[in-house]
């Protein structure tokens, strides 16, 4: 606790002398940055009870897992996309692809959450996807175009007014020409050097020749990293078309990411991408591979000009892995220790509806990796899907929360032996 209320009060006064440099009328953010009151006092609280809970309830009976695993409601969130358990164990937070931050609050520690509501709600957030605590208790938000820390968000959430300080200012994580409603969701990571891991997806189905120099000079496309702060800018790998999910495996600290590949090249090609990146500087492919060795329409008579790192797991074509996380609990059996949980959202196009599931992927000493079906279920047998899982994320007791954006809601998955 000494460090982080130390932590906490070096960056109040760079945040105070940012303000003070501000011109003109303070903004939310240097309000925010400055402890001060912005006069909202209002909350929005998602009910948690009812015949929509009801339903989701029912949706849950047919999906199927290993033996000894039982899944339950954890809770209802609205447009809930990736996640952040806090150190403490006292509030979950979950972005959205809109404008909210939800966080999520087991009170009782029965594993049901009895509260969620909006966090920091005095702030207009624009795609707020992609939060990630520091072990410290930093909360980290990457927003569509900027990322914000909240120091202590986990102890002063209640309030509508949160401190909330620039790591990378609005318009400098990518230039503003290049945002788009594609492919905009961002997620972070704190790695094992203490350094702030973002991805930035690109947002055309297959890079155009023109944007090379530009993306590959500012990440997009790729992976970045950076201080705590938002110094120390560097692009850690590239030729990457849209990860949405990405973690440290805990024993040799690699960075492991998922990647959504190419459309539009039939319902069976190309495979989507679970990668290991063993050093920095890597080129993962794209735009030249659609996904593993599959090469792209547009650049398939093109020589590759670079070196290319092939993914370790390759998946279903279009079934769109995202969020995913290294398991280091204690509930679950033995074989699932340091092994990969990732969630499937769906084909949005495919001719029969795939994916919509957890996946497990299990990885060796010599780095490579299987993977199967863990949690199965959310298409039914008219083909339409009953929920989109989007992230995983372990509580403080080994239990697994799985996020679904089409349902709304959180799901937990616990283990009670066979």
């Amino acid at each position: 606790m000494k460090r982080l209320m130390t932590s906490v009060a070096a960056l109040a006064i760079l945040a105070s002398g940012a303000s003070a440099q501000t011109a003109g009328t303070p903004s939310t953010l240097d309000t925010l940055s400055s402890m001060k009151t912005t006069g909202v006092t209002e909350f929005t609280v998602v009910e948690q009870t009812g015949d929509f809970a009801d339903g989701i309830k029912k949706n849950l009976e047919r999906i199927k897992m290993p033996p000894g695993f039982k899944i339950g409601l954890y809770a209802i969130v609205p447009d809930a996309r990736h996640m952040a358990v806090g150190p403490q164990g006292i509030v979950t937070f979950v972005g959205t692809r809109k404008s909210e931050v939800w966080s999520v609050t087991d009170r009782n520690k029965d594993r049901v959450a009895d509260e969620v509501k909006n966090f920091a709600p005095s702030l207009t957030k624009a795609i707020p996807n992609g939060p990630c605590f520091s072990p410290d208790g930093f909360l980290y938000i990457a927003e569509q175009n900027r990322v914000l820390v909240y120091p202590a968000a986990e102890f002063f959430y209640e309030s509508p007014d949160v401190v909330a300080v620039n790591v990378i200012p609005q318009g400098e994580l990518i230039p503003p020409e290049e945002e788009s409603y594609n492919h905009t969701a961002r997620v972070c990571k704190i790695g094992p050097d203490g350094k702030l891991y973002i991805s930035l997806g690109q947002p055309f189905n297959v890079r155009p020749p023109e944007k090379a120099d530009l993306y590959d000079q500012v990440g997009i496309g790729g992976m970045i990293r950076v201080n705590t702060d938002g110094s120390g800018r560097e692009v850690v790998a590239r030729g990457i078309r849209n990860s949405v999910g990405h973690d440290f495996h805990p024993t040799t600290g690699e960075l492991w990411f998922t990647d959504n590949q190419v459309d539009g090249m039939g319902d069976d090609i190309p495979p989507g991408e679970i990668n290991r990146m063993s050093a920095t500087g890597l080129n993962f492919g794209h735009p030249w591979y659609g996904g593993g060795s599959i090469r792209t329409n547009e650049y398939a008579g093109q020589e590759v000009p670079v070196e290319v790192t092939m993914p370790v797991v390759e998946t279903v074509a279009h079934a769109a892995d995202l969020g995913m996380m290294f398991y280091s609990g204690k509930m679950f059996p033995e074989k699932y220790q340091n092994a990969i949980f990732s969630a499937q959202h769906g084909s949005w196009n495919a001719t029969t509806p795939v994916g919509a599931r957890v996946m497990v992927s299990y990885v060796a000493e010599d780095g490579t990796a299987t993977s199967e079906p863990f949690a199965e279920g959310w298409i039914d047998e008219n083909g339409e899907y009953l929920g989109r899982p989007v992230d995983v994320a372990q509580l403080r007791d080994g239990s697994l929360l799985v996020s679904d954006d089409l349902a709304g809601a959180i799901y937990r998955i616990w283990y009670e032996g066979q």
